[in-house]
């Protein structure tokens, strides 16, 4: 089908306004890009205010890197964007089986 590459998918997911940071962060540690979704928490009880109740916001960051990098992505988002930080990070990778498009 596509390239056969040991690549995998990155997700992090954060506070909203600390995008910017993970991608610096990431790309500081060898990653190209990434995707950025705006989410909001379902797990979490949200804040109520006047009556109505307001989820927390999120951005969700999908980034591709070569498997050998994965790990010290990671590391980097854990250390400058992670849950003892503000902006209250949680990574996790999934496995890439074939690819299309990826410039080298």
């Amino acid at each position: 089908m596509g390239q056969n590459n040991a690549f995998e998918l990155i997700v992090c997911i954060v506070n909203r306004g600390f995008c910017d940071l993970v991608m610096e962060t990431a790309r500081g540690a060898g990653a190209r890009g990434g995707t950025v979704l705006h989410a909001r928490g379902g797990g979490q009880v949200g804040q109520e205010f006047f009556g109505i109740t307001i989820q927390p916001e999120k951005e969700l960051l999908m980034i591709l890197v070569k498997a050998e990098i994965k790990g010290g992505v990671m590391q980097a988002i854990l250390k400058h964007a992670g849950p003892a930080t503000p902006a209250h990070g949680i990574c996790f990778s999934v496995p890439v089986d074939d690819t299309i498009g990826i410039a080298e």
